[in-house]
């Protein structure tokens, strides 16, 4: 085709028509229910849970979040707090182990407005990055490119997550 390469995205197709038909009650109430495979959890606390991102912006994005249903900071409570803080530390540590990235990108969409897909479930991002990736990707071709199927990520991570 004239020197054009094609880049097939096929998980783009199940995040576009969830866009349209959100899964019936809370995601982050709904995956702890899951089997932690399915559901992609590397770890599960007595308050809090880790997941990787099933449509992340780069390999290893995931996210830290309380089991109970709280949208906002101050209704936490210490132990939810303290456990969240604790994963998204050893989040770090895993993906650091795994995938020696050169920094990360770590915070909340508090509200839809901020950008929050899920704005009734507080949850924390942990983005991992490398130098020289630019994303460009995304911003040109509306396409992501991962080097890892996320099972392979989960698999990886989940095998050097600090207990």
């Amino acid at each position: 085709m004239g020197g054009l390469d094609i880049l097939w995205a096929g998980w783009r197709r199940a995040y576009v028509e969830g866009l349209a038909e959100p899964p019936d009650g809370c995601l982050f109430c709904l995956l702890p229910t899951q089997p932690d495979a399915e559901a992609l959890i590397l770890r599960r606390g007595r308050h809090a849970f880790a997941v990787l991102n099933r449509f992340p912006y780069v390999t290893g994005h995931l996210m830290v979040g309380p089991l109970r249903h709280v949208a906002e900071l101050a209704d936490l409570t210490g132990p939810e707090r303290g456990e969240i803080w604790e994963l998204l530390v050893a989040a770090q540590e895993a993906v650091d182990r795994s995938l020696a990235p050169d920094a990360y990108n770590m915070g909340a969409n508090l509200g839809r407005v901020a950008g929050a897909g899920v704005p009734a479930h507080l949850h924390f991002h942990l983005v991992p990055r490398w130098s020289g990736d630019t994303n460009f990707m995304s911003v040109i071709g509306g396409t992501r490119v991962l080097p890892e199927d996320l099972e392979d990520t989960l698999a990886r991570l989940r095998a050097v997550f600090p207990d």
